[in-house]
């Protein structure tokens, strides 16, 4: 496990499609991070068949997951948090549907990655499905539930993404504007939050991870 120090300065978004910066940051930024992205793990997204659009996406999802960890200064496994946020959209090398968790879970232990990072994409899907979702959505009947907390900022990171890139706040304005709108925004807008049950799973990830930075 790896405690991480507080991260005082945050990413900044200047432009709608923001450069991986932890691809590229200084070994003093490594070690406060823990954790660097890595080339190979972005040329395997691409080898696979990944497209370049869900690739940055992926990229922006593992910095932003990243971001989140450092802030909350809990003891946590930032490969789990980096990894599993890069790979969590691997199965969309072979289809864009619901099930692209489970084939990108499948996909993953095929090429070898650990089962904690197969188990973020298979779980990723509305944010951790009870078995009851899984046999509403035709998926293999198991318990998503995300069950750590790396899987939970995975998550977040995942929907905070797409509430930026989406062009939902100003990224010119308030970096963390996603955050403090999050409930607002989920709330108004249902692709994000797609049903209550969704819905309110996602807000509790929310409230659970700001609870944390607010301790600091």
């Amino acid at each position: 496990m790896i405690v991480i120090p507080r991260i005082d300065r945050g990413i900044q978004f200047y432009k709608r499609n923001w450069f991986p910066t932890f691809v590229g940051m200084t070994k003093k930024e490594e070690d406060l991070m823990g954790f660097k992205i890595q080339h190979s793990d972005i040329e395997l997204l691409r080898k696979t068949g990944v497209s370049e659009d869900d690739i940055n996406h992926s990229i922006k999802v593992a910095e932003k997951a990243l971001e989140i960890a450092g802030r909350t200064q809990a003891e946590l496994d930032m490969e789990l948090v980096g990894r599993g946020a890069l790979f969590h959209d691997l199965g969309k090398s072979e289809t864009h549907e619901i099930e692209h968790g489970k084939i990108g879970a499948e996909l993953g232990r095929k090429l070898g990655l650990p089962e904690k990072i197969t188990a973020v994409m298979e779980k990723h899907i509305r944010g951790g499905l009870t078995k009851e979702e899984a046999v509403e959505l035709g998926l293999p009947v198991k318990d998503y539930t995300l069950r750590l907390l790396e899987e939970r900022i995975v998550i977040y990171a995942d929907r905070l993404v797409d509430i930026i890139t989406d062009g939902i706040v100003d990224i010119h304005g308030d970096e963390h504007e996603a955050e403090t709108r999050f409930e607002e925004i989920l709330s108004g807008y249902p692709k994000y939050g797609k049903n209550e049950i969704t819905l309110n799973r996602y807000l509790g990830y929310h409230g659970e991870i700001q609870g944390l930075m607010k301790k600091l």
